[in-house]
């Protein structure tokens, strides 16, 4: 019965892995690929290693997939807000898509700061300068 249910998680694990590639390649733009990149993604590697974990019928492995369950858990979302914000500034999203623009503002009051200090253009981040990267 183990093996089964362990086969289930593998299989739901690879299922859900296989749906944020798809949504990788078929999403229009930046900010909805990062969405179906992280989301089944982790979801994904859970079942993954939960299955491995059933698989190898022993207390030996579980720490190092913990840790490894634990590394993915802080890294994923640190870097898929990252990315996002590089992409916001440099423009690779549609603005249309946005029901809330928080970060707009922010950008916008870096923008006059480097202005009012004298930041030459040439330093400035190139969604600064009004174009794209």
């Amino acid at each position: 019965m183990i093996d089964i249910i362990a086969a289930l998680c593998m299989i739901i694990g690879c299922l859900m892995s296989l749906a944020a590639a798809a949504g990788l390649y078929r999403f229009p733009d930046l900010l909805t690929r990062l969405h179906a990149g992280s989301k089944p993604q982790v979801f994904g590697l859970m079942m993954l290693l939960l299955g491995i974990a059933l698989d190898a019928g022993t207390w030996k492995v579980v720490p190092v997939l913990l840790v490894a369950l634990i590394l993915q858990f802080l890294t994923i979302p640190i870097s898929t807000h990252m990315m996002a914000r590089s992409g916001y500034r440099n423009k690779h999203f549609r603005r249309q898509d946005l029901v809330r623009d928080d970060l707009r503002a922010r950008v916008e009051d870096e923008l006059e700061t480097e202005q009012r200090e004298g930041v030459p253009a040439e330093e400035r981040m190139p969604h600064q300068q009004g174009g794209r990267a």
